[in-house]
């Protein structure tokens, strides 16, 4: 394994990030043009990948831990510096809410950036991890891109204009959820056992798993993307904040899914996520509410 420098994080990290109430549903039409807006931020996914890619897996990394505990790069500092230094001079007047260096401006137009999502695979030399970037308009997630460099794919939506990704050969594809109706055909990803054990639901972890096909803990942005591609029918995890999850919402939206937190509310800031290929969303909201059994 190689050496990585570490050393305290001092930056601006913001302990509490909130967004803007959502007052629109997010399935409410749209009507504004959303086609100049896609364009920056799939530039920016290109800016993002230069960056980011420009260290991944380097011997001399530097990390460093935030006051919470988790880690930082180099790498995501410099990417969400990036990011930030485009749209101040493309969208100057477009508030930017970041995981690495907080929030600032308006809210009623807000880009949400999470420079590396999954940034403990990026220090461990892991190509699972991805750049995220989202528009916001009134509090509604209306413009999503989720970029994995390392792998050579990216996914993207906007209101209106579907959910889209590049293929292994670079050719580019509509994306559309599965047509499974039933909980037990369902394929399901819910993060790690952790997460739910310390919101007090393993319980409700072990009743899904008994009542589904297939269950694994895929991870951080990639299982999303899989259920936006009809290849699984349910995500789900905890502790998440708004730059972990707001790129994803027009992405399963525009695929045909529900996006909403774990109690079926549409919300990026409910700390809880539940994305379905929408057909078994309902049911899973009352498989996960109903009378919990004993571990055993």
């Amino acid at each position: 394994m190689r050496a990585i420098a570490n050393r305290a994080y001092g930056g601006t990290y913001p302990g509490q990030v909130t967004s803007p109430a959502t007052t629109p549903s997010w399935t409410s039409p749209f009507d504004g043009d959303l086609r100049g807006d896609l364009a920056l931020a799939l530039r920016l996914a290109d800016a993002a990948d230069a960056v980011a890619m420009a260290r991944f897996d380097a011997a001399d990394l530097e990390v460093q831990l935030k006051a919470d505990s988790s880690h930082v790069t180099e790498a995501d500092l410099a990417t969400e510096r990036a990011l930030r230094g485009i749209l101040d001079a493309e969208r100057p007047a477009d508030g930017i809410l970041g995981e690495e260096y907080g929030t600032s401006g308006e809210t009623h137009r807000q880009w949400i950036i999470d420079p590396i999502d999954g940034t403990a695979n990026y220090l461990k030399g892991i190509p699972m991890w991805t750049t995220l970037i989202a528009l916001a308009i009134d509090g509604v997630p209306r413009v999503g891109v989720a970029s994995q460099p390392a792998l050579g794919r990216r996914w993207w939506a906007a209101s209106g204009q579907g959910a889209w990704t590049n293929t292994p050969d670079g050719t580019v594809r509509r994306l559309g959820v599965s047509a499974v109706d039933a909980i037990s055909e369902a394929s399901v990803s819910f993060q790690s056992i952790a997460q739910w054990d310390e919101v007090g639901r393993s319980g409700d972890l072990l009743r899904l798993s008994r009542s589904v096909w297939r269950d694994r803990g895929y991870g951080d942005t990639w299982p999303y993307m899989l259920l936006a591609e009809g290849r699984l029918e349910f995500v789900a995890e905890f502790g998440v904040k708004e730059y972990d999850i707001a790129a994803l919402v027009p992405i399963i939206l525009e695929a045909g899914g529900r996006f909403t937190d774990i109690d079926g509310v549409e919300s990026i800031s409910s700390r809880s996520s539940l994305a379905t290929n929408g057909r078994l969303h309902d049911d899973f909201l009352t498989l996960l509410t109903s009378s919990p059994e004993t571990d055993r």
